[in-house]
């Protein structure tokens, strides 16, 4: 692990070295291109959130959470030993 750090410390120091190197004109220009670029892609996903809510037929349904334990009409002891009785109808070859 420290060997993988230290080459990323090494490979960011060239880095930095070279972005040093460069004129502050070219700097303040690839800033600029950057920037741009960022800018172009959230313009670009701020509005595909805008037309994607905009479309109709995106409603949202709010409900009351109904338990689906509640909704079977099994008594619990039945639900808990289902395994067992399916078990034991294998044995006695019932169905």
């Amino acid at each position: 692990m420290k060997k993988l750090r230290a080459n990323m410390d090494r490979y960011f120091d060239k880095l930095e070295e070279r972005w040093q190197a460069l004129p502050v004109r070219k700097q303040h220009q690839y800033t600029l291109y950057f920037f741009v670029g960022y800018l172009l892609l959230t313009a670009g996903v701020i509005f595909k959130v805008w037309y994607d809510t905009s479309k109709s037929g995106n409603d949202m349904i709010i409900e009351h959470i109904e338990n689906p334990v509640l909704k079977k009409n099994g008594s619990p002891a039945r639900l808990q030993d289902s395994v067992s009785t399916i078990l034991k109808n294998q044995i006695y070859e019932r169905k």
